[in-house]
């Protein structure tokens, strides 16, 4: 789930630093945009992380006219209307709340970001040891190495349900 919610917010991000520095966004995002939606449809349709459960709502894509081994299969959607409005809600929930996170962490490295820019600007070409120096130099702080620290689950995202497990009983029933 961190995962995807990461690609998330890279992919929102490019829209998010344009609306960040020149107050307007273009339309060179529309992928990006799609992608990221696409991520968190799955997220709610596919892979049951999020608010509305474990449960799987991918519509089918089988056709009505292709014969079935004798079970009755529907086609297209297997949930009500109000479902439906459920699941775009919480879609739109998931892609605010990473959209959100994305410009916090936008916010906290602009000066990294603008000095980037600035030294593209100058070179177009940029080699990782450079990169390094320049965040370094921007940034201040403690900061965590990418794939060092396990990102903890977002709360936000999944409310989990509490399970009680009963205490193990022994052939005779007893505790």
């Amino acid at each position: 789930q961190s995962e995807l919610e990461a690609q998330m917010q890279v992919l929102l991000a490019g829209t998010l630093a344009e609306e960040m520095i020149f107050q307007d966004i273009s339309t060179g995002a529309q992928n990006d945009l799609e992608r990221a939606s696409a991520i968190a449809r799955s997220m709610v349709m596919e892979f049951g992380m999020s608010r509305l459960g474990r449960g799987n709502y991918r519509e089918s894509s089988r056709s009505p006219f292709l014969g079935s081994s004798g079970a009755i299969e529907s086609y297209g959607r297997d949930h009500s209307e109000q479902t439906a409005r459920e699941i775009d809600e919480e879609v739109r929930r998931i892609i605010d709340h990473m959209t959100s996170k994305a410009r916090e962490i936008l916010i906290e490295r602009q000066p990294a970001l603008e000095a980037i820019t600035q030294r593209l600007l100058e070179i177009e070409v940029m080699d990782s040891a450079d990169l390094v120096r320049i965040i370094d130099s921007s940034l201040s702080g403690l900061r965590v190495k990418p794939g060092t620290v396990k990102a903890p689950r977002d709360p936000a995202l999944v409310e989990e349900p509490s399970i009680e497990i009963a205490p193990e009983q022994d052939a005779n029933g007893t505790a």
